[in-house]
């Protein structure tokens, strides 16, 4: 009995916490949006949005908590080809990682009168006084990432407890439920604390995995500064059976405990990740490659996504308050032996090609 009170809770916890948030994910409106927003002539919206036409003369404002890393510029990508498409102007502000810059990047925005804007991570309290101000002036702000307690403001996410449950249940499948593990962790943004609470409730569920070791921070050269730390944990420990897993919930995670124990010749060493890009697909791919599968949404569509929900709402039309993408976990096994990209993956892996 002691050992079912052990890991009983929490295991319930987690398929409560699973319960809510993937009825979140299929219980969203159908959003199908046309090739230019329809608008609603001198409608407003319950957030008092006025409806504008859509033109080459509509500014958007894109405002990133950081766009280092290959995913974030597959984001960037998606966004900027989504506004092309539309024919209106968007320009990115990278705030490198910097709160405050984040900060004044929305100032200005609002204070140009922008027609709308788009909000890449973020902390909610650096962000909600001026999300509010950008709100009370009538300029739409879609965020992704990033949990802003704003109302007439769309949240966007990638089912973040989705994608850290699809990534672990792959790793305890592989090493069947046991050995020791690395985590690679930072607090403090909400896809990384959403992904931890899985996470631990994981550890519970599975007693004899053991995490030895625990780090991680997001800096200008979060994959440079991972794979420093890694090396110095595979010297720490140097044996075979010493680790035998690594989960990394953020690619450039991943990426740096993937180059470190490969430089290291620790093959026997797994790595399971989240977000896929380009370079996460190559590293994927090589021969005797650590990591094995990473859980993702495709990053392009996600920038896309916003562009569209903020162009509708600058229309006049409803938009979610909160809308979650499906996640996909791509496996070594899914993959060619020849190198492929992002725009090839659907057509070994099915799934992928969704684009809600």
């Amino acid at each position: 009995m002691k050992y079912v009170k052990k890991w009983y809770s929490p295991f319930i916890l987690l398929l409560f916490v699973l319960f809510v948030t993937v009825g979140c994910t299929n219980e969203q409106p159908d959003i199908n949006a046309a090739s230019k927003p329809q608008v609603k002539e001198e409608q407003k919206t319950e957030a008092n949005f006025t409806a504008k036409n859509v033109s080459k003369d509509t500014k958007v404002a894109l405002i990133a908590e950081f766009t280092t890393g290959t995913h974030a510029a597959q984001y960037i990508s998606g966004a900027t080809a989504a506004a092309k498409e539309q024919g209106i102007q968007l320009t990115v502000s990278d705030a490198n990682n910097d709160q405050s810059k984040m900060a004044a990047y929305l100032d200005t925005a609002i204070n140009q009168n922008v027609d709308g804007i788009i909000i890449k991570h973020g902390r909610s309290e650096t962000l909600e006084p001026g999300v509010k101000r950008a709100v009370a002036k009538g300029i739409p702000v879609v965020a992704f990432d990033v949990e802003l307690d704003v109302d007439g403001v769309t949240t966007i996410d990638q089912d973040d407890y989705m994608l850290a449950l699809q990534g672990l249940k792959q790793m305890m499948q592989d090493i069947n439920g046991e050995g020791k593990i690395v985590y690679i962790f930072v607090g403090g943004f909400a896809p990384m604390e959403k992904r931890n609470t899985i996470y631990e409730a994981m550890l519970e569920r599975y007693p004899d995995v053991e995490e030895v070791a625990r780090f991680g921070n997001a800096t200008s050269n979060t994959s440079l500064d991972t794979q420093t730390k890694m090396a110095a944990i595979l010297k720490k420990y140097p044996n075979k059976g010493d680790i035998t897993a690594v989960w990394a919930p953020w690619d450039e995670f991943a990426k740096g405990a993937t180059r470190a124990i490969k430089e290291a010749g620790r093959d026997e060493i797994k790595v399971y990740g989240v977000d896929l890009s380009d370079e996460d697909l190559q590293m994927m791919q090589e021969e005797n490659s650590p990591w094995k599968a990473s859980a993702a949404v495709n990053p392009a569509a996600i920038g896309e996504k916003q562009v569209e929900f903020v162009l509708q709402r600058i229309a006049g039309q409803d938009i979610p308050r909160y809308y979650s993408f499906n996640p996909t976990l791509i496996t070594q096994d899914d993959l060619p032996d020849a190198p492929i990209n992002m725009d090839q993956v659907g057509e070994f892996v099915e799934a992928w090609n969704q684009k809600e």
